[in-house]
């Protein structure tokens, strides 16, 4: 892949990595600073560290490779649409659309769908073209998440990701009893070692992972709960709720063998998101309602179950 060479001449006192990211469209913060950490950023020829202090007229120079676009064919699939302006849409996804192509997974995703929508104008950054994705949710979870239409609006997202502003709230059930009112975990997640396919917590390879859990009703056998995301980790609900012995109703990966319900996959919905517009500054939230399986399956479980609240 070829690489595009980017020179900036200073034009005021900064630190450096400030600096980039003030002056450089189509480059988030933490591929910025994995370009730091490689030593592939110069200034006035020398590689330096990101907390460089910049002078007027320093020359700063590094590479960026060239956005690969992806061979996906745009699809007139339809997706819910809760949002959209000039800058982002907001879609409720549903359960059973995957949001990127992958293996096995190549047509039918959000992506396929946004590249209809949208047509060209969705985003690509850090050298990869992602149509718009800046994060992603299951297959089988459903909810909210927000999409780039623009590579601006694509850098200010992501760094909100990665400073953990941006704010997700997801709505489960749980099987068993869960005691405390309200609970934080705090537990590593890491991929699982004995299957590709699955994460695990793992205290000493896994990245930092930080749910807080509230218990919305209690039915004995069951739990319904909110949870909000400090990180955003692969499955982290899903591998968090299972490491307290309370896996998520109906999750076919993480949760029980046998379940009381016939269900197409794990209740979990990613119901609230909020953010900071990346045109306007200003913070915008949304919400979503329970999608029909997961509210008809709640009310079954309330008939069946007293309510211990």
């Amino acid at each position: 892949m070829s690489e595009e060479r980017l020179t900036l001449i200073c034009d005021k006192e900064a630190r450096a990595d400030v600096y980039i990211a003030e002056n450089t469209e189509g480059i988030s913060r933490s591929f910025l600073k994995k370009l730091f950490d490689g030593g592939e950023i110069f200034v006035n020829g020398k590689a330096v560290r990101a907390s460089y202090k910049l002078k007027c007229g320093d020359e700063i120079s590094f590479s960026l490779p060239e956005v690969k676009p992806l061979d996906v064919t745009p699809q007139n699939i339809p997706i819910d649409i809760v949002y959209e302006d000039s800058e982002i849409l907001v879609i409720n996804k549903a359960r059973g659309m995957v949001v990127h192509p992958a293996a096995g997974n190549e047509d039918g995703t959000l992506v396929n769908a946004l590249m209809y929508h949208c047509g060209d104008t969705l985003s690509g950054i850090n050298g990869v073209m992602r149509p718009g994705i800046v994060h992603r949710i299951d297959k089988d979870t459903t909810g909210l998440l927000v999409v780039a239409k623009n590579d601006n609006a694509h850098q200010k997202l992501t760094d909100q990701l990665s400073d953990h502003t941006l704010s997700r709230v997801y709505y489960a059930i749980v099987h068993g009893n869960i005691k405390e009112d309200n609970l934080t975990i705090d537990a590593p997640i890491a991929r699982d070692s004995n299957d590709r396919k699955k994460m695990t917590i793992a205290k000493k390879d896994g990245r930092d992972a930080l749910t807080h859990i509230s218990v919305l009703e209690r039915f004995g056998k069951y739990t319904f709960i909110k949870c909000r995301l400090k990180t955003g980790r692969t499955h982290q609900i899903r591998v968090h709720t299972k490491s307290i012995m309370h896996p998520i109703l109906g999750d076919k990966t993480y949760g029980l063998k046998k379940e009381e319900f016939a269900l197409e996959g794990q209740l979990l919905h990613a119901g609230e998101i909020g953010f900071i517009h990346p045109a306007s500054g200003q913070l915008v939230s949304f919400k979503a309602p329970l999608p029909d399986d997961f509210s008809q399956t709640l009310e079954k479980i309330r008939a069946k179950y007293s309510s211990e609240i």
